[in-house]
């Protein structure tokens, strides 16, 4: 029992910095304000590795993909780290590769569904604030909203969109989850 606390720290470390490489990319598809502070600290905590891999990896239109696949092969390494912490047997690169990429899809649909909720509490506590969180979230929630307002349109100034895209994550994330077994 000796190897729970490192194993604890491995798996919170790795995931928080995989949190942040995908928050960049997703910043970067939502083209959020680059020059915010916070997305500032993002791009300076993943700046050297996803440079690095933007020389190999093309970019797709307007997107750098660099950022994913990064992302990806830092939950491959946690995956790896925690195998090797565990002793349990090494996974195959394929399932490695499944597990890692169901990770990084699942951060994404975490990342969408909390910031899509902190979007709705500061539309109703602050809405209009200029402090660089919630611009920072609006930003990255409104062509998710924008999207589901073609298929729900706002109602009587009810915007019933979070709704719909609530639902989305809920169904993709069981769908997730089936994946993985």
């Amino acid at each position: 029992m000796a190897q729970d606390p490192i194993i604890l720290i491995i798996r919170t470390l790795g995931e928080m910095y995989a949190f942040i490489v995908v928050l960049r990319f997703l910043l970067q598809v939502s083209h959020a304000d680059y020059y915010n502070p916070i997305s500032q600290a993002i791009a300076k905590l993943t700046n050297v590795p996803i440079v690095a891999m933007g020389r190999i990896v093309p970019r797709i239109g307007k997107i750098d993909p660099s950022a994913l696949l990064y992302a990806v092969a830092v939950k491959m390494a946690v995956v790896v780290l925690l195998v090797l912490v565990s002793g349990i047997s090494m996974p195959n690169i394929l399932q490695l590769s499944v597990f890692a990429l169901v990770g990084v899809l699942d951060a994404i649909l975490n990342i969408y569904f909390w910031a899509v909720l902190a979007s709705v509490v500061i539309s109703w506590v602050a809405p209009g604030s200029y402090h660089p969180g919630p611009q920072l979230i609006q930003q990255l929630t409104e062509p998710v909203f924008a999207l589901a307002r073609r298929v729900i349109p706002p109602i009587g100034g009810l915007d019933l969109s979070p709704i719909l895209i609530f639902i989305i994550i809920q169904l993709l994330q069981s769908q997730l989850g089936r994946l993985l077994y």
